[in-house]
């Protein structure tokens, strides 16, 4: 029989002990937590969708080293290589002591966030009303309610009828216009909205952005229309067909701030998930030379089911590891392959939910997560019996938070929600499918999928030292 020396020392290691992370930080500690925070403000800045997050991952991938993949020949341990799929996907990897056959260690994320797309033919005049406005369609889980009134930027792509690919970013400079989808005043909203659920009380149709109120001058049939059409030519070149071949999104036009009197926690657009992004960009760029292959991987359309090719369920995995296998003296024949990722242990990197304290009840508290209570470890998600979900073995669970313990790393376990009442999916469901390990693992965020979602710092901080840890065990 196991028997334990005092009441005290039974106490102390049969409970499970989880309280605020910030309770054991000193003041050097905390000051490498609020450096740490500057730079993921930054990066929130600046990467407001998926192509502008990867052409920052690629910047700084260049910065430290890590060169082309498929220009690379004869990896070693301590090499640095990356890859990118269609300017929305990378992987970044620092070549191990053992052979990549043996498996990786792996911590993928995902670089797209709710937002609202525009229409293929977006541009359209309200004849009675004197006003130009965009056509949208929201993507992602939003609550669209929470995307009425608030400052938008566009961000996005066109192909030209030339060929020519041109980049449009209006609304984030000094002096820039921002857009807004307009809303009904109070005083005439009780009959139309008020008896509305609270989720329908801006429908999808009626997400139409402000985008012009001055006429073209001339003999026109759509003479604010034509006046937004003539900017556009004036400005890039570009007529109504090319928003055909177009990939156009509207962002909050909100800069990442620091929440509370005692800057705590950071507020912004995009942290989910873009704070994993950023936390395992850090930590495989912070790698040496890991006894294991580490990889950073970054997949676009998580918020729409990994779907596409440049979600999780395409085969851009397999080939990065097939090239990589190769150029470190393997094989990488099909079933070597096989073999890696079925010898894979990953961390998916996703955020979880944490507990509102103006809305407990849709949680059951013991298995909930807090804010400040460092990174969040996740068996299962899934909906409804644990739906779609990849929901980790107990022996990977075990080897996870002994990799965290060792490293002194704060954790808590969650799940999202209570049972029957929450859930959700992640890519660890479609990574699981090669045969790996892999957990659920990241901070937790308050006003998830809002405009502006709110972190602590110190979670983020812990994230990144959790990633760091694992890509290195």
């Amino acid at each position: 029989m196991f028997s334990l020396a005092s009441k005290k020392s039974a106490k102390n290691k049969l409970l499970l002990k989880t309280e605020s992370a910030w309770k054991g930080v000193g003041d050097a500690e905390r000051k490498k937590i609020f450096d740490f925070a500057e730079g993921y403000k930054l990066f929130l800045d600046k990467g407001k969708t998926e192509r502008e997050v990867i052409t920052l991952i690629k910047r700084k991938a260049e910065e430290l080293g890590f060169v082309p993949l498929e220009k690379a020949r004869n990896l070693k341990p301590g090499d640095r290589v990356y890859a990118i799929n269609k300017e929305k996907v990378a992987a970044l990897a620092v070549v191990g002591s053992e052979p990549v056959e043996s498996g990786v260690n792996m911590v993928t994320s995902h670089t797209d966030c709710p937002r609202v797309d525009l229409k293929q033919r977006p541009v359209y005049e309200d004849s009675e009303t004197d006003l130009a406005l965009f056509k949208t369609h929201y993507y992602g889980g939003v609550k669209k309610y929470q995307w009425v009134v608030v400052p938008l930027a566009v961000h996005g792509r066109v192909m030209r009828a030339d060929g020519e690919p041109i980049d449009v970013s209006i609304g984030e400079a000094d002096g820039d216009p921002v857009f807004m989808i307009p809303d009904l005043l109070p005083h005439l909203a009780k009959r139309l909205q008020g008896e509305r659920k609270l989720f329908e009380g801006i429908k999808g149709e009626e997400m139409n952005v402000l985008i012009g109120g001055i006429p073209l001058k001339g003999d026109s049939k759509a003479p604010f229309k034509m006046m937004v059409l003539d900017i556009l030519y004036k400005k890039y070149g570009i007529v109504e067909e090319d928003l055909i071949s177009a990939e156009l999104e509207l962002v909050p036009n909100l800069r990442p701030r620091d929440v509370g009197l005692d800057r705590s926690m950071i507020g912004a657009y995009g942290q989910d998930d873009r704070a994993c992004v950023y936390t395992s960009l850090s930590a495989i760029c912070g790698l040496k030379k890991p006894k294991r292959t580490a990889i950073a991987l970054f997949f676009d359309k998580e918020e729409i089911g990994s779907v596409g090719a440049t979600g999780a369920q395409s085969a851009f995995l397999e080939l990065f590891v097939c090239e990589l296998d190769k150029k470190t003296g393997g094989g990488g024949s099909y079933a070597s392959i096989k073999r890696a990722l079925s010898n894979t242990r990953a961390i998916s990197g996703d955020v979880d939910a944490g507990m509102d304290p103006s809305f407990k009840d849709v949680h059951e508290t013991l298995n909930a997560a807090r804010m400040g209570r460092g990174i969040v470890i996740s068996k299962f998600g899934g909906a409804g019996g644990k739906g779609g979900s990849s929901d980790a073995s107990a022996e990977f669970m075990h080897y996870v938070r002994t990799v965290f313990n060792r490293n002194k790393i704060p954790w808590q376990s969650a799940e999202l929600g209570k049972v029957d009442e929450g859930g959700g999916g992640t890519v660890a469901r479609f990574l699981a499918s090669h045969n790996m390990e892999i957990v659920d693992c990241g901070p937790a965020l308050l006003s998830m999928h809002s405009p502006f979602e709110v972190s602590s710092k110190i979670d983020i901080y812990y994230t990144y030292r959790a990633f760091l840890a694992f890509m290195g065990a």
